[in-house]
């Protein structure tokens, strides 16, 4: 994980390889997180993959310093 606060938008949506990318760590890891619940994550309704919001990944980010 990043020790500066990564630089993203509260309200901004990203998927999980942007998410894992501004977050310092493996996006596996990512979602290891998000299957046991540590972050919530939503679902694009055409391609059913995974995305991320801002506010969640900086509650984590915050949360695991």
């Amino acid at each position: 994980m990043r020790a500066e606060e990564p630089q993203i938008s509260p309200t901004g949506r990203y998927s999980t390889a942007q998410a894992a990318r501004a977050l310092g760590i493996h996006r596996c890891t990512l979602a290891r997180y998000a299957d046991a619940g540590v972050i919530k994550f939503g679902f694009r309704a055409v391609s059913h993959r995974r995305f991320y919001l801002g506010s969640e990944l900086l509650k984590l980010w915050r949360n695991e310093l």
